[in-house]
This record gives C-alpha cells, sequence and structure tokens, in this order.
C-alpha cells in the first residue's frame, strides 16, 4: 500500500491563502455534510468543544454576529467568530476575542488541519471545497483558543452548508429574502426549508421579523425538533429608534427585558432591528437579562465594516455591501433616514449571478447618478453589461460606465463636489452591490489615504 505523501505546509499567508483558493470556489456546491463532517471527526470534532450560537439568513448576519460578539465579550465571555465573505482579506473569517487572526495565527490554523484535509480528499468523491477547509480551520482553532462561545454565519443557506456539523444552542434566523436563487429555490418559503435547517433539538431559535409563510416553515421546523421559538414582533422588538450622530439610539424589548436608550453606532432601521435579535439571542444563551449599563456599553463599540460605513470626507464616501434587492432596500431607507446629503452619487458593481435589476430598481429613486464599474473577481458582472441594465432603470443620462473601480470612485467623487460643498449635508458617494466592491474600495481608499490622497 502506497503511503499518503505529507502534504507541504504554508510557509507564508500567501502560501496558506493560495492552497485554499485552489480548492472548489465556495460558489460551487455539492449538497453533503459528508466531507465536512469526515474533516471535523478527523480533527477531533472541535466543534462540541464550546457553546455556539448559529446564524443564518438573506441579509444582516454579519452585522448582528459582530453585535452578539460583542455583548458576550462585555460579559467577559471568550468568543470565536467565524463569518463569510470576507471584506478585505481571507483572515477576517475567523476571528478570536473580537479580532480577525493575524497572519501567523492564520497559517497556523492552516497548517494544523492541512494534513487532514488530504486525507478527506482521498476517501471522499469529490475532494473539500475551500469554504469547507475553511469551517475546519475556525472550529478548530476555536478549540484550541479556547473559546466559550462561537458565533458562527452559515455560508450559504442552512441543512446543507459546512458550518451545519455544529449543534447552535441558539439558532438565529436574519430576514429571509430571495438570494442565491440558483442553489436554494426562487421563493423565501423555499429557502426557509433549507435555512431553518440549523435549527437543532432542544435549541432556541431567535427569528427577526419574517414573511408569514417564512414564519410557517420555521414553526414547523421547530416543532420536527423540539426547539423554542422566540419571534421578533411577539416576543421582542425594538420599542423606538431616533437617529443620531454617528448612528441611532435605540429602545429594546426582549422577553426578559427593557433596554432603554441604547446607543448603536450603525446607520438604518435595519441595524436596530440587528441589535434587538442579538440581544434577545444572548438572552437566550444565557437565559437571563444582561443589565442595561453593559448592553449600553458594549453596543457603543459595535462596528460593522462595510454596512453603511463612512471612510472618507470631502465628499463623504460610504461603502455598503448590499447584494441583493432585500439589502439595497435597507441600506437605501437608511440613506434617507440618517443623512441629509444634497445628492448621492453611487458607484456600483454588481456579481454576474445576482439580481442587478433589483438592485438597481431599489437604489434608482436615491442616486442622482449612478456610475456602474466591475470588482477585480472573475465573477463579476462586466460594467458594460451592467451599464446597459441601469439605463433601463435610471435613463442614459444617469449613468456613467466606468469598468476600472478606481476610476469610478474618482469619477463619482468629482460628481459629488460639482456643488461646492463637500460638507456632510453637501454631496457623497455610496459604492455599492457586492461585498467584494465594497472590499477593494476599501483598500484603494485606505491606500490613497495613506498616500495623502
Amino acid at each position: 500500500m502506497t503511503e499518503t505523501p505529507t502534504p507541504r505546509l504554508a510557509q507564508t499567508f500567501a502560501e496558506a491563502e493560495d492552497a485554499l483558493l485552489s480548492r472548489w470556489p465556495e460558489t460551487k456546491l455539492e449538497p453533503s455534510l459528508d466531507r465536512i463532517r469526515a474533516f471535523t471527526e478527523l480533527l477531533g470534532d472541535p466543534q462540541h468543544a464550546y457553546q455556539v450560537v448559529h446564524l443564518t439568513g438573506t441579509n444582516g448576519k454579519t452585522s448582528t454576529s459582530r453585535m452578539i460578539d460583542t455583548l458576550l465579550r462585555a460579559l467577559d465571555l471568550r468568543t470565536g467568530r467565524f463569518t463569510s465573505p470576507h471584506v478585505e482579506k481571507m483572515s477576517e473569517r475567523i476571528s478570536v476575542d473580537g479580532e480577525p487572526l493575524s497572519d501567523e495565527e492564520f497559517v497556523a490554523a492552516f497548517n494544523d488541519v492541512a494534513p487532514y484535509t488530504h486525507l478527506v480528499d482521498e476517501d471522499q468523491p469529490f475532494p473539500l471545497s475551500f469554504f469547507e477547509a475553511v469551517v475546519g480551520m475556525a472550529y478548530a482553532k476555536f478549540a484550541e483558543a479556547p473559546v466559550d462561545v462561537a458565533i458562527v454565519e452559515v455560508g450559504m443557506g442552512g441543512a446543507w452548508d459546512a458550518t451545519n456539523v455544529a449543534d447552535g444552542k441558539v439558532a438565529v434566523i436574519t430576514p429571509i429574502a430571495v438570494d442565491h436563487e440558483k442553489y436554494l429555490g426562487g421563493s423565501p418559503a423555499v429557502i426557509a426549508r433549507e435555512k431553518a435547517g440549523i435549527i437543532k433539538p432542544g435549541a432556541v431559535a431567535v427569528v427577526a421579523e419574517q414573511q408569514p409563510e417564512v414564519d410557517e416553515v420555521i414553526a414547523e421546523r421547530a416543532v420536527e425538533v423540539g426547539a423554542t421559538v422566540v419571534r421578533e414582533g411577539e416576543d421582542f422588538a425594538v420599542v423606538s429608534r431616533t437617529p443620531a450622530v454617528g448612528g441611532q439610539v435605540v429602545t429594546v424589548r426582549t422577553p426578559r427585558a427593557t433596554y432603554d436608550d441604547v446607543f448603536v453606532p450603525l446607520y438604518g432601521a435595519h441595524q436596530a432591528e440587528n441589535a434587538a435579535v442579538a440581544l434577545a439571542a444572548v438572552e437566550a444563551l444565557l437565559d437571563r437579562p444582561l443589565g442595561a449599563d453593559l448592553a449600553r456599553d458594549a453596543f457603543a463599540t459595535v462596528t460593522s465594516p462595510g454596512r453603511l460605513e463612512i471612510v472618507r470626507s470631502s465628499p463623504t464616501i460610504l461603502l455598503d455591501a448590499a447584494h441583493n434587492p432585500h439589502g439595497a432596500e435597507a441600506a437605501a431607507a437608511a440613506l434617507e433616514d440618517s443623512f441629509s446629503f444634497s445628492s448621492v452619487i453611487g458607484v456600483m458593481g454588481v456579481m454576474a449571478d445576482k439580481d442587478a435589476e433589483g438592485v438597481l430598481a431599489a437604489f434608482e429613486p436615491h442616486l442622482e447618478h449612478l456610475v456602474v464599474t466591475q470588482n477585480s473577481t472573475e465573477r463579476a458582472m462586466p460594467a458594460v453589461e451592467l451599464g446597459r441594465v441601469a439605463v433601463e432603470i435610471f435613463g442614459e443620462d444617469r449613468v456613467t460606465v466606468v469598468p476600472r473601480l478606481a476610476d469610478a470612485i474618482d469619477a463619482a467623487a468629482a460628481l459629488a463636489e460639482s456643488d461646492g460643498s463637500g460638507s456632510i449635508s453637501g454631496g457623497a458617494v455610496l459604492v455599492t452591490g457586492s461585498v467584494v466592491t465594497v472590499g477593494e474600495a476599501r483598500t484603494l481608499l485606505a491606500r490613497k489615504a495613506r498616500h495623502g490622497q
């Protein structure tokens, strides 16, 4: 019998990243948990070494997971957080104590699991995917840390998602709408069946406000596995919210307490609702209220990069990772609710498999002009193609096609500055359409800032 050669370990972050990216991309799915189960078994099932808060939904997962993470750390619990996709750097996907792994830690996490990836590859009909490999890295790292609680976002769906080898004591379901239609189905109810698969026997499901048909699917799953459901609108709710400088002030009612006058440094009604979900989820995990002062102190420090994030002034440039119509509608509403710009110039680059028309239609009433562009990935919709769709919705006079992202941002900034204001109440630029587009824009703008441009 031929011995399996020892796989080459990574010496640098770039080598680890290249090795992971050489695997099946996370957009290529083969609906089975066999590979990830085989992988985690070889790793000693690290996902069972800590409590898990598991999140699914169409929008709001990342912001909500960051809020949950912040609340738990305020309670002196050690946390691990797994999120996807990343905004700028792959290591953002795995955080311990609220901080992404350093390059050295990421390489070590990769090397810890690399020998086992090859064993799974040889034993399974299909090799481990990129996403499955990173999930295994995260679960193993969290056990090694060790963490008290892991906050884990699904990559796509729920039941067949690689993260679902963990058993969440709390399952969080953020608003469900149509996205990833090719893989998950074309209606919210069909998608909900897949996403409800993260609800495990005896768990508490904390559910954001949903369409009635989605609620029915979630209720059926909860009954099937003996889970308790805590619903927004019935068991918890945003009682009030007032836009404020740098965010908003909210009052939230939960099953165990009312949290008054909590400052959330994020914009939009959807972020207030995410805060309510996060509070309800942490209460469900601990089975007790948190204390109003602790909640206020924790929320004051919450961040969510790429979610209506202001990254530059004169003119103001905001980044928002909205990539489906539901997310675009929430971001557009927040623009109107939280800012008083004289005009907003959009910069948009979307992925080819997304509902570009729906995203464009959601933003159209709120943008004076749109600069159409594309990010650097192969999945990006070509700017010229997106431009054709945009002209149908915005009209030819309100659309400019600039394929290179850096040039598109410069063009939009020039348009926003044309009124001569340059203040927070003047013209602004919104970069949106994709997490990748936003991440690349964030990197570009940070580089310009370092060089004083």
